[in-house]
This record gives C-alpha cells, structure tokens and sequence, in this order.
C-alpha cells in the first residue's frame, strides 16, 4: 500500500480507531516512522488511546489557522518511539475542508513512511476530508451483515472519490458467535458481501480493548496484538499468513 492511508468503516464500534493505533505501532515495530491523524472532528480519541490527552495544545485546525506551525500540532507517542499524532480539532464546527486537510498533508507527508487517518464512521463530509489525501484505503468491518453493508458503501463513496486501492479488514471476529449467528457459512461469504480484497483477520480479543482504554499501546503486547503484527507486514508488500490456523 502507499503511504497515506486512509482508515475507515461504515458503522462506528468496528474498532477502527484500535485498528489505526495498533497498525500504527506495529509499524514502528518494524522499523518506520508513523504520523497518525485523527480527522473525527469533535468526537477525537486517538490522544486518549495514546495517553497523551493532556499533552494537547494544538490540533489540526489550529495549524491550518495560524494559530501554530505544523510541526507545533504533531505530538510525539510517550511509549512509542517514530510515532506521532496531529489531533482532530475538539469542536466539530472546525472540521476542515478536504482542499486544506489535503495541503495540510501534503506538507508533512514526506517526514515519514507512513501517514494513517483515522476516518469519522460513515460516508458523510468528514470521510470525504479524510479520504482527500488518501493513496489507500483500509475498510474495518466486524463479520456481520449491518456492519459488511455499511463497508460496501464506504467502499462505493471511496470510489467515487478516487480512492482505486482498498483492502477489508475484519475486525473483532469471534469464530463461536461468527457461527452461532449464521449469517455467513465462512469468512469467504463475509469477503464476498463485502466485495474488497482482505488483507487481515483480527480476532476478537478483550485484552485489546483493555490496553486500548489504558492508553498503553505499544507498552503492553503479546499474542494479542500479533494480528496487527501480520497486518503490518502485508501493508508493508510482505508474504504474511491471512489467517492462522485454528481462527476458524
């Protein structure tokens, strides 16, 4: 995948937000250097998840306004060394046209491999913004039919907007529930109805949601987050397993 990427999902509660960070850190892991932006206009998290929520003088709006340089909006990870996060603006009246969002971009892009955009839920105004300097894009759905439609439609309006290279990510995908509820006969089906390429399968796991909440990422790891490990890999062009033996 190219080097701004676009994140998103057509319902909120994907995880999508967990997806951005823990990518985010594993792509430290192997070695790059990661600017986050959060675009969730008035609804940011990212800083909380990154336990940096107090270090926040700036956001994006007030770079693009004067009110500081560029580089004064982008705040260094505590725990995570080469990542970095531009915070969406706290009120949503300041959200950014997608001609600023994308010069705003454009002008940090090239001091790191990787810029990842956390896209506001849904097809509406801010995914437009968020998707504007996108050269990928990245769709978290959860294996459900609510959650697979409303990443059809992103898939449709990134389209429409230009963005020509996605990939699906499953997030959350419990294989006991996933077989109880009978939707889909297997994950191929899922991949169908959702009509993207899957690149990553993350398995439900509570311990993610728990260090995601505790603001530590990157500080705690293990088996929990080696989805995200593979994940990186196959952004990163790498031969990486879709799914381990035993999820299904």
């Amino acid at each position: 995948m190219n080097n701004v990427i676009v994140v998103a999902s057509g319902k909120g509660g994907t995880g999508k937000s967990t997806v951005c960070i823990c990518l985010s850190v594993a792509l430290v892991r192997q070695g790059k250097k990661v600017l986050l932006i959060d675009s969730d206009c008035g609804m940011r998290g990212l800083d909380i998840m990154l336990d940096i929520e107090q270090d926040i003088l700036f956001d994006a709006s007030d770079a693009v306004c004067g009110n500081c340089t560029v580089g004064e909006a982008v705040y260094k990870s505590k725990n995570n060394d080469n990542l970095y996060l531009m915070a969406a603006p706290f009120d949503a009246e300041n959200e950014l046209s997608p001609a600023v969002f994308r010069q705003l971009v454009d002008s940090v892009k090239n001091n790191f491999d990787y810029v990842i955009i956390d896209s506001p839920a849904g097809i509406g105004s801010g995914l437009v913004t968020a998707a504007s300097p996108a050269d990928s894009a990245l769709i978290v759905t959860n294996a459900e039919p609510t959650s697979v439609r409303g990443g059809v439609k992103v898939r449709k309006r990134l389209e429409s907007l230009g963005v020509s290279h996605m990939r699906l990510v499953i997030n959350r995908f419990d294989k006991r529930v996933f077989k109880k509820l009978g939707f889909y006969a297997d994950l191929d089906a899922v991949i169908d109805a959702a009509q993207t390429q899957l690149i990553a399968v993350v398995p439900f796991d509570i311990n993610i949601s728990v260090v995601m909440q505790r603001g530590a990422a990157g500080v705690e790891s293990g088996a929990s987050f080696s989805p995200f490990d593979r994940l990186a890999k196959r952004v990163e062009g790498q031969p990486c397993p879709l799914v381990l033996r035993g999820m299904l």
